[in-house]
């Protein structure tokens, strides 16, 4: 049982709730409350989280040694000795070829963007994550590939590219806020935890946040204007939603440059209650705009 409880901590599913993403285009068109949709949508949800999970065994497989020097990262199950090498590559091994093969008996199409997802995330692991400013651009996609797969495994009639631009964008966001975090944390230590931090410093990491803080909001607004969705409803209603997208931004710029938190943005996301409301408090306002507004009209 020990053995099952360690192999799960190494899945991450805390941070499952990235993959929530993968539900953009079923909301976004209009096809929350449809029942077929969201049952595919659902089912890839599930099958996304294994092969994520599987990501993040090779990645701990790959850093084994560097992580028994980082003073959290060494109590993991596998550099702690409390996962046995042999069953997390079988995990590894076999939890992407069944959601791939999973995949394929209800959409070849997103069968195939799952298995680049994983092909990027295993060359991420043992390539990629080594070339600045490629690994943070390697995050951003795989953000951009759960968004894609959501929108493949449903008919989508109104689903908006502006979506695509504010997905990498607040990828590229999350990404930057975590990688500076981590720099601050381990100190003299960061070259020597990972390799990469050789090659990034402060000023260059905040000269990108503020690029990419200014660029997200801006890309949010252009979707709230144009989307094909927000048309169908016909009002200019979502506009009323850009505060809590910024006061979300604000927020999180807030806990890592105020509180010293920010490096693992799911876990902020969970423990930080006013960043939960602000995201209700969207979600449910843009929930009520596409679904509700319109038939009041």
């Amino acid at each position: 049982m020990q053995v099952l409880m360690a192999l799960l901590r190494t899945m991450r599913p805390k941070q499952w709730t990235k993959n929530l993403i993968i539900y953009a285009g079923l909301v976004f068109d209009g096809q929350l409350f449809d029942r077929d949709p969201f049952i595919r949508v659902t089912v890839s949800f599930i099958l996304l989280c294994l092969a994520a999970s599987a990501i993040y065994i090779v990645n701990d497989l790959v850093d084994i040694e560097r992580d028994r020097q980082h003073p959290k990262k060494r109590n993991r199950p596998l550099p702690s000795g409390q996962l046995p090498r042999s069953l997390a590559i079988a995990a590894a091994i076999l939890m992407p070829v069944f959601s791939v093969a999973a995949a394929l008996l209800y959409s070849p199409r997103y069968a195939a963007i799952l298995a680049i997802y994983i092909a990027l995330h295993i060359v991420y692991s043992l390539v990629l994550k080594h070339i600045v400013l490629i690994d943070i651009l390697t995050i951003t996609a795989g953000y951009v590939l759960r968004v894609a797969g959501g929108v493949l495994v449903i008919e989508v009639a109104r689903f908006s590219p502006w979506l695509y631009t504010c997905t990498a964008l607040l990828a590229l966001f999350l990404a930057i806020g975590k990688r500076r975090q981590e720099l601050l944390s381990l100190g003299d230590n960061a070259t020597s935890t990972r390799p990469i931090f050789d090659h990034y410093n402060l000023p260059l990491l905040d000269d990108m946040l503020r690029i990419v803080t200014t660029s997200t909001l801006l890309a949010y607004i252009l979707y709230t204007i144009e989307a094909p969705s927000i048309l169908l409803a016909g009002n200019n209603l979502a506009l009323i939603t850009v505060p809590f997208v910024l006061y979300g931004l604000f927020r999180y710029l807030y806990l890592i440059h105020v509180k010293g938190e920010g490096s693992a943005p799911d876990e902020v996301l969970l423990r930080d209650r006013p960043l939960q409301v602000a995201l209700v408090l969207w979600g449910l306002t843009f929930v009520f705009i596409l679904y509700v507004s319109k038939t009041l009209t």
